[in-house]
């Protein structure tokens, strides 16, 4: 019997029709890629309260969920272990800063989003973060 994979999340923070994207310092072998910011799920957590802590803990900032990225592939995988699930958010409080895994942000626009080495997970929902993302500007304010 294999074991379910463990959940990773991410957020899409939008911001001025820009997205926030993390550089990682560690581990070894994935430093200098960026990433959405985020982290695992701990056992029993709910996967969108996991991300509000771990964006607390990374980035010194609160942000409110609008909804998960939705894709034909997702989640996308990581590892055999380990599968990304991505939320689309927005900052409520803070400024967000890189902690001890990033040592640098960037906001970038949809036109900038290739303009990074992505890890593997992240590169590969580009296309529904970017549909995701349009999809919402098209919709009226509330």
């Amino acid at each position: 019997m294999t074991a379910e994979p463990r959940i990773v999340v991410g957020a899409v923070i939008v911001q001025a029709g820009r997205v926030l994207a993390a550089r990682r310092t560690r581990p070894s072998d994935l430093a200098g890629c960026w990433e959405f910011p985020g982290g695992k799920v701990e056992d029993g957590e709910d996967p969108q309260d996991a991300l509000s802590r771990e964006i607390r803990e990374e980035l010194a900032a609160s942000i409110a969920i609008s909804g998960e990225v939705p894709a034909d592939s997702a989640p996308w995988p990581i590892s055999e272990k380990q599968i990304l699930r991505l939320y689309v958010a927005s900052l409520v409080q803070g400024e967000p800063r890189p902690g001890a895994d990033h040592d640098a942000l960037r906001w970038l626009t949809l036109d900038e989003l290739e303009s990074v080495n992505w890890l593997p997970s992240d590169r590969l929902a580009l296309s529904a973060v970017r549909s995701a993302l349009a999809a919402d500007a098209s919709r009226p304010p509330r």
